[in-house]
């Protein structure tokens, strides 16, 4: 389940990655499978191969992208993978945002 993010960051986040970008959307989530992990973000873009080479530096596999909507294929980044990422991509507003 997700929440603490606005619709108009979802489109925003949508309409960056059918242009062909990696985008990045963090927001709360809870799920029963990872009891730890209270934030995820996705790291997206339409270009499923153009996803799959960004995600090596971070050693991300391509068999790792949820292609369950093709329109908008990502990587879910948890925990440290996360923290990681969102620091080398000067992202720091959602780290302070989501207090990771």
């Amino acid at each position: 389940m997700a929440f603490g993010v606005k619709r108009a960051e979802v489109q925003k986040w949508k309409e960056e990655i059918a242009q062909g970008n990696v985008s990045f959307l963090t927001h709360y989530w809870q799920d029963d499978r990872f009891p730890g992990c209270r934030t995820v973000t996705k790291a997206g873009c339409i270009d499923a191969e153009k996803l799959a080479q960004w995600g090596k530096q971070y050693g991300l596999k391509p068999e790792w992208i949820d292609m369950r909507n093709p329109s908008r294929p990502h990587f879910d980044l948890l925990g440290e993978k996360q923290l990681v990422v969102l620091k080398r991509e000067k992202l720091f507003d959602q780290i302070k945002r989501f207090n990771l």
